[in-house]
């Protein structure tokens, strides 16, 4: 019912269904980052469990909604590779691979989203001046961050399985609430004015994600050979994500178990929606 809507609402185009969860999950960023204005002063507590489930979300789709259809894709859009075999999951996890790279990468060119929420270095973090450091991070870590997460959902539409697609857009949009928040907490925390610079960043920061729903569409649109890699991309940089920054996060203030039990709680309800979604 819910696919039939949304085809209704926006058409068979990949193109355009993709940019249609674009900004779905930007407008769901930007309901994350206005409850700064409404919640004060959330609790380290509550903002480390809400993140768990965040990741938790992410991580399940990540498997669920591109490793699995990528693999089974494989054979249809990837001529000479069989389903089954030693070779059916080499073009997607080539493209995990390559994710986790370009990622890797990235995190050593800006400053880890990490420093500014916590106000600790990392040992593997570039050291920079902390006023610069603080305008990158808004404007290039945040997005670099959220940059996987935006190919993801275009990817999802742009391989013509609308279930997918909306599977991987209610997932990011979901995950985008506390990562919104969190973002915009950073900012309070960092000093900035709660009403302007920290609502706007919060916001800003996943407007990135609609122009890259687009362009994961019309790339694998256009090129149908790369959309298994495409999809291993998407996953890799998510997988990283939730390894390198958002994981780490929640377990750095003592509340383990709740971050735990967040991302446990993000597994199963991504899982459900996958499931429920395709019948």
């Amino acid at each position: 019912m819910f696919e039939g809507l949304f085809v209704d609402l926006v058409g068979t185009n990949p193109v355009v269904q993709a940019l249609a969860g674009g900004l779905v999950i930007a407008g769901m960023n930007m309901v994350g980052a206005l409850l700064v204005l409404v919640v004060r002063d959330p609790s380290e507590r509550a903002l480390d469990g809400a993140l768990g489930f965040a990741a938790g979300v992410m991580l399940a789709a990540s498997f669920t909604s591109l490793i699995v259809p990528g693999v089974d894709l494989t054979e249809i859009v990837v001529p000479g590779v069989p389903a089954t075999g030693l070779l059916a999951p080499v073009p997607v996890l080539a493209g995990i691979v390559l994710g986790v790279l370009v990622l890797d990468q990235a995190d050593h060119w800006v400053p880890h989203v990490h420093v500014l929420v916590t106000g600790q270095s990392r040992p593997d973090q570039t050291v920079v001046d902390a006023k610069v450091a603080s305008v990158i991070l808004f404007i290039v870590a945040i997005t670099i961050h959220n940059m996987p997460e935006g190919l993801a959902v275009g990817v999802g539409f742009g391989s013509g399985d609308v279930a997918n697609g909306l599977s991987l857009m209610l997932a990011i949009g979901l995950q985008n609430v506390p990562e919104g928040l969190a973002v915009s907490v950073a900012a309070v925390n960092a000093g900035f004015d709660r009403r302007t610079y920290a609502v706007l960043t919060g916001i800003r920061s996943g407007l990135v994600e609609i122009p890259l729903t687009v362009i994961g569409a019309v790339a694998v649109a256009i090129a149908a050979p790369v959309l298994p890699y495409a999809m291993g991309f998407a996953a890799g940089g998510m997988l990283f994500v939730i390894s390198d920054e958002i994981l780490p996060e929640t377990h750095s203030r003592g509340h383990e178990r709740v971050a735990t039990l967040g991302t446990m709680l993000g597994v199963v309800v991504m899982l459900y929606l996958d499931v429920a979604l395709a019948a």
